[in-house]
């Protein structure tokens, strides 16, 4: 299937608000990655996001080039061509944009897109995300209705960040404390500034103890229960039922009964980023190590080509993080239920 449309991303995430589900949301950072998520949505007959972050994208463009716009850009196109292969339908996303990298990231992307909506053409992606997590509330939210009103105009979904997400991600790094959980207070507040729908779709990264990377256990205290406080808050506010989308952010190494919680809540987007990073190179690891001798020229040998081919040792790779997005799609109860 063709990269989702405007229309077709909407009623993914609108079936899966209603039906108790949520889509994986896969960073990648090269076409075999690509691939293999591509792969892993297919073999579990689920729907999916792929998405590329800021460093994502400046690694995609080369690493000489270093262009952000480039990389995202380049990204997309590729996608849009081998998508169209895969029985499934697919929405290319933005993950965490910055305040200081929006006018390299964020801005210009949703500039071509207008410019492209405006030929008559398809958005270039679907979604994009402000992470306003690093400034003050009322700053973060001034900033989020700007740029929903010209994500809007590009028909593109935003997506945006209350509270801090702890961890490290593309070299932004945050503490693990009491702001790691977002308050009713911080919704009625995004609600009065952003709305809840009439004003554009955007869905929202509300933090519940969300840590990025991984912990052992017992380092990092999720509370599910949050996104219920705050859904109820605006809820009884405005006469709707869990009326934000959510977004589960910092998710790798949670339970299985976290996420199953968190998506009772609304949560209907979850991102997926390092435990695919290791079931990607896991198998490149098993393949070097039980081929030494092959991989490397040793003791003046001339090696063995077919195994140091990138190829023989991709294709393990791209099994691996695809047999992860298949066990994403299953916890998040995606798997087996893509649009017809």
């Amino acid at each position: 299937m063709p990269i989702a449309t405007p229309e077709v991303y909407a009623e993914m995430l609108d079936r899966a608000k209603r039906d108790g589900f949520a889509y994986p949301a896969i960073n990648v950072t090269s076409s075999q990655t690509l691939n293999a998520a591509l792969r892993g949505f297919a073999d579990a007959e689920s729907d999916g996001i792929v998405q590329v972050s800021t460093g994502g994208a400046e690694y995609l463009s080369g690493s000489t080039v270093k262009d952000m716009v480039t990389g995202a850009t380049a990204l997309a196109e590729y996608a849009r061509v081998v998508a169209a292969k895969y029985p499934v339908n697919i929405a290319l996303h933005t993950d965490h944009c910055p305040k200081d990298k929006l006018d390299g990231f964020m801005r210009p992307l949703i500039k071509i897109s207008q410019e492209r909506v405006a030929r008559g053409e398809e958005p270039l992606f679907q979604s994009h995300m402000w992470d306003g997590s690093a400034v003050p509330l009322e700053e973060n939210l001034e900033i989020a209705a700007a740029l929903l009103e010209e994500c809007a105009k590009a028909r593109i979904i935003m997506e945006m960040e209350i509270g801090v997400v702890g961890g490290e991600e593309d070299g932004v790094a945050n503490e693990i404390n009491e702001k790691l959980y977002t308050t009713p207070g911080d919704a009625i507040a995004t609600a009065e500034a952003v709305g809840i729908g009439e004003k554009g779709h955007y869905i929202l990264a509300a933090t519940f103890g969300n840590v990025h990377g991984v912990y052992k256990p017992g380092s990092v205290k999720l509370r599910p229960e949050v996104l219920k406080e705050i859904q109820d808050a605006v809820g009884a506010k405005y006469g709707k039922e869990k009326p934000f989308d959510l977004v589960f952010h910092g998710g790798s190494g949670s339970t299985l009964e976290e996420i199953r919680e968190a998506v009772s809540y609304g949560v209907i987007k979850m991102n997926v980023d390092t435990d695919t990073q290791y079931a990607f190179t896991r198998p490149v690891a098993d393949h070097m190590l039980r081929n030494y001798d092959g991989v490397l020229k040793v003791d003046g040998e001339v090696g063995n080509k077919k195994q140091y081919d990138p190829r023989s040792w991709g294709k393990a790779a791209e099994a691996g993080m695809a047999a992860r997005v298949v066990e994403a799609a299953e916890h998040l109860q995606s798997a087996g239920k893509k649009l017809k």
